[in-house]
């Protein structure tokens, strides 16, 4: 609770604004009033939320749970101020009660029209919207509302449930049973077995034991099923900078959008510690803090966001479609056009046994999650690329020493200059070139050393090292794509443009109706703005291309009409295309 109070001393306008009586009517056409008794719950933990709610009259007490489910205040609102936060964006279970004080009169704007509201009241809705950005921040840094994990903090499956639920912004408290007396107070209640842990309890009330990141999202409502029958415009796979940049662009021209992704929004963007060459962010921005901006913003137009859903399948009804995805868990998305952004998977280092310490000791990005684990140690990291670079820059200010281990003999070649010149300045950064790693040594699933070789030298270096980074490339997430007719190149790359044939677009597959951008496309650009300029790009084809199926036009005019979309001011089109 200090860091919430310290947030809320520091913005507390900002996190608590108070409407005067001449928004609250502006505002009014936008829901609908309604009345509360004393004593009322305006909605639990749990639960979906009916909507913001603006308090006309009376006081409502807003208050989190702890352990034991006792209620603790946060704050109490009165008329002019509001209810709620981002969970309202995308229809998801509260994180905090709310209860009526005294006889209360609330207006009730839904999701939907809340998001009318923030377009057509451009001003209340930025203060609106920064508000929620705001409470979930605190929210996230107080760690109220969300999920308990009991179990040890170095354990690999509560670093996978943390990772999980931290990239995909949700509040948890991790309770150690070793240290942490309210722990073993609910083991004993629960009556679990240390050696079932870790356990995961939600605030529903629900035990689960060790779940899966699918298994939890469904426990907490992060994810709900999909409307099999509904038919979506587009359908984004991948949450990544390209398609969360199709996700904002496409619903903000009022197309129906569903966006899929098998883990977190942000991709590899997501998992950056730093990045200091985007456009428009001097100072720099964590690849994580850009990501969220962005999947708030597709919330904001009314994109649909399912994760974790993994798409494990693509057909088609016909030679244009309509497009079938099937869901691992089951489901299917059906949907007039695909976009695929599905990126690309971590590249593994090739040591036999590094399978053994990747829960615990091995890692593919570095966050304060990893950072903490490691703090005050020697790490050692694989790689010469600017992620390599802005996790080693990272590391350096959380440990004792970082060891960046690199095949080739100069950082220049894959490395942007400002990250080389910075590793070259931190004493505790040891570049070692020409270096390739041996063996891993450990027991348990903990890494305790690493050993590594020089070019042109017989000697092995060993370290004793407990945790490794690796950041060596990533393959193309085409797997799943297999009899789907989508052409793909000598890698695994898909073929777009005339690599695919034909008069297909730019960004066009070898399938008419499905685009592909960002990484996992054939010949792109492996930089996060040129992933958001792909995905900014594809809706005017995504336009073209509907109108077209709708309409039977000659692939000419198909043409003209894209051309007409790429020279509209996108930021003033609000309106539904009449194709939709």
């Amino acid at each position: 609770m200090v860091q919430l109070e310290s947030i809320r001393k520091e913005r507390h306008d900002q996190i608590y604004p108070t409407l005067d009586p001449l928004e609250i009517e502006r505002v009014r056409r936008f829901g609908n009033l309604h009345s509360f008794a004393a004593g009322e719950s305006l909605w639990s933990v749990g639960q979906v939320a009916p909507g913001l709610m603006v308090i006309v009259a009376g006081r409502v007490a807003v208050t989190e749970r702890d352990q034991f489910g006792n209620h603790k205040p946060i704050v109490v609102h009165g008329p002019g101020n509001f209810l709620g936060e981002l969970a309202l964006l995308s229809g998801r279970p509260a994180l905090v009660d709310a209860t009526a004080q005294e006889p209360t009169e609330a207006l009730i704007i839904p999701s939907e029209q809340l998001r009318a509201l923030m377009i057509a009241e451009a001003e209340l809705g930025e203060r609106i919207m920064r508000a929620l950005i705001l409470r979930r921040v605190a929210i996230l840094q107080a760690g109220i509302g969300g999920p308990i994990i009991l179990g040890r903090a170095e354990n690999g499956d509560v670093l996978r449930l943390e990772g999980f639920l931290r990239r995909n912004g949700h509040p948890y408290q991790l309770l150690n049973p070793e240290t942490d007396a309210p722990a073993k107070v609910l083991i004993d209640r629960f009556h679990v077995d240390p050696g079932q842990l870790p356990i995961v309890l939600c605030p529903s009330g629900q035990l689960l034991r060790n779940p899966g990141e699918d298994q939890l999202a469904r426990c907490l409502g992060l994810v709900r099923p999909i409307d099999p029958e509904r038919l979506y415009d587009v359908a984004v796979v991948g949450a990544g900078p390209a398609g969360l940049a199709t996700a904002v662009y496409a619903a903000s021209e009022g197309l129906s959008v569903v966006v899929l992704d098998c883990r977190s929004f942000g991709g590899q963007a997501g998992a950056s510690a730093r990045i200091e060459n985007y456009l428009g962010f001097p100072t720099g921005i964590s690849g994580i803090a850009l990501m969220a901006r962005a999947y708030n913003q597709a919330q904001k137009f009314g994109a649909e966001i399912a994760i974790p859903d993994e798409a494990t399948g693509l057909a088609a009804d016909g030679p244009v479609g309509p497009f079938t995805l099937d869901l691992q868990i089951g489901e299917r998305v059906k949907a007039r056009s695909v976009v695929l952004a599905t990126g690309a998977r971590y590249r593994r280092l090739d040591v036999e046994n590094l399978g053994a310490f990747e829960a615990t000791s091995v890692h593919y990005w570095a966050s304060p999650l990893e950072a903490k684990l490691c703090a005050n140690q020697e790490v050692a990291l694989v790689g010469a690329g600017n992620s390599a670079g802005q996790a080693a820059v990272y590391l350096a200010s959380q440990v004792a020493k970082v060891w960046m281990l690199v095949r080739r003999s100069d950082l220049a070649a894959t490395m942007s200059r400002y990250l080389v010149d910075r590793l070259h300045g931190l004493a505790n950064v040891e570049v070692v070139t020409g270096a390739t790693i041996s063996r891993l040594e450990g027991r348990d699933g903990m890494l305790e050393a690493v050993r590594w070789q020089i070019a042109g030298d017989d000697q092995e270096v060993c370290r004793s090292i407990g945790h490794l980074f690796l950041f060596i490339g990533a393959e193309p997430n085409t797997d799943w794509l297999g009899g789907s007719g989508i052409g793909l190149d000598a890698k695994g790359f898909i073929l777009t443009g005339e690599d695919a044939g034909g008069s297909r677009h730019a960004l066009e597959t070898t399938r008419l109706g499905v685009f592909a951008i960002g990484d996992v496309r054939s010949k792109s650009v492996k930089r996060v703005a040129a992933a958001v300029g792909e995905g900014a790009q594809v809706v005017a084809a995504l336009h073209a291309y509907l109108v077209g199926s709708e309409t039977n036009l000659p692939p000419a005019e198909i043409k003209k009409i894209e051309r007409e979309r790429r020279t509209e001011p996108a930021d003033l089109n609000f309106s539904r295309p009449p194709m939709s």
